[in-house]
């Protein structure tokens, strides 16, 4: 079989950016299926639709290699936060911020620190595709891309490299995007 020629359809199918941004889409695809249900409003399909596009076009726009492209996927825009709380919050007491009372804040909380979600009420309140990691720490089930339950657990000690990279990526949006209102104490 004859190698393609240089510029062809298969080189544009096999570059990085390409390559990239098919695994987003896939990824993402596969996560709004998951967490999609019949009680989803038309808004909320709406902006899953859009986050999926500005991911995939933020993949396809990357040069280089994909760790380089993974950490402008995962940087957020500059926001107006309040300084870090190092307020004690007890792990009993987290739970009562997972979206379920409107009238509470919604917290999650990664390695410890809790951070305030709620002006993201409809990714995190109740019913919403990330309520899994609302009012608890989820540092594994976050370093795990998973949303499943049993991984949303603070004790993140047995991630492989790749999966503390991916927490880390975590924590990083969070702080840019997010105010620090405590520390989960026992």
């Amino acid at each position: 079989m004859s190698q393609p020629s240089s510029g062809s359809w298969y080189e544009t199918l096999t570059s990085t950016p390409v390559l990239i941004a098919t695994a987003v889409g896939v990824s993402f695809a596969a996560i709004f299926a998951a967490t999609s249900s019949s009680s989803n409003t038309t808004q909320q399909v709406k902006e899953q639709v859009k986050e999926v596009k500005n991911a995939a076009a933020n993949a396809a726009d990357a040069k280089g290699k994909a760790a380089q492209a993974g950490a402008s996927i995962m940087s957020a825009p500059a926001a107006d936060l309040a300084p870090p709380k190092d307020d004690p919050i007890p792990a009993s007491e987290l739970s009562q911020f997972d979206g379920s009372d409107p009238s509470k804040p919604i917290y999650v909380a990664i390695k410890g620190r809790v951070f305030d979600v709620s002006n993201k009420a409809e990714m995190y309140g109740k019913g919403r595709g990330y309520n899994i990691f609302a009012g608890r720490d989820a540092s594994k089930g976050l370093g795990m891309s998973s949303l499943d339950l049993k991984d949303a657990v603070p004790d993140y000690s047995s991630l492989n490299e790749s999966q503390l990279n991916t927490l880390n990526q975590w924590e990083s949006f969070f702080e840019k995007r997010y105010n620090i209102v405590g520390k989960v104490v026992p």
